[in-house]
């Protein structure tokens, strides 16, 4: 850290400049497997001035902008400046993660594709919303057929509707014992179902 300072206090650096190298340098050394010392910032502030808020905004660039360091210490670049483009990319990378984790709550198998590679973030909200659509779809399908079925079919109980049937009249296929047997197993699903949904 001694001559890191000396170092830095030989060239004309902005502080922006000066926080920028430190950073980088404390970073090389962790990995290189060198202990991180707490001191650095603090002792940093003492020997060149350089607060710690400064450091704070270098550690960021570092962190979430790294193509921008170099820029910062050449001086192409002020700190300032790379700040805020690392505030951004922090800002995104924080709503990626989040609209990820809600992706796996809904739909694991989306987001195990992103996760792997095969789909885009964007492209997986995009066909999940597209299967919301279709569910949606078929479920007003769904209700309209057993809205017109169902009911008349209730309604005919208890009348003379069944033993007037003549298949001579039937507009379509006639109705057979098999398609009967096929009906009042249908009907037996759907009242499983109306009790699983609670249903009444």
């Amino acid at each position: 850290m001694y001559v890191l300072s000396v170092n830095l206090r030989r060239r004309s650096l902005t502080k922006g400049q000066a926080a920028m190298i430190t950073v980088k340098a404390r970073s090389l050394k962790e990995q290189d497997g060198c202990s991180p010392r707490e001191q650095t910032a603090r002792s940093l502030k003492e020997q060149l001035g350089v607060a710690l808020a400064v450091m704070g905004r270098a550690s960021t660039v570092l962190q979430h902008a790294p193509d921008l360091v170099d820029p910062v210490i050449s001086g192409a670049m002020g700190l300032n400046e790379a700040y805020s483009v690392a505030q951004e990319n922090k800002s995104k990378a924080n709503s990626t993660e989040v609209q990820l984790t809600r992706l796996q709550e809904e739909d694991p198998e989306l987001a195990k594709r992103v996760i792997e590679g095969d789909l885009t973030l964007a492209g997986a909200w995009a066909e999940r919303t597209e299967r919301i659509e279709e569910d949606k779809r078929q479920r007003r399908v769904a209700t309209r057929l057993l809205d017109e079925v169902v009911p008349p079919l209730a309604q005919a109980r208890g009348t003379r509707t069944f033993s007037r049937y003549d298949p001579a009249y039937a507009s379509g296929t006639p109705i057979t014992r098999e398609t009967i047997a096929h009906a009042m197993a249908a009907l037996a699903e759907m009242d499983q179902v109306w009790q699983e949904r609670a249903l009444v």
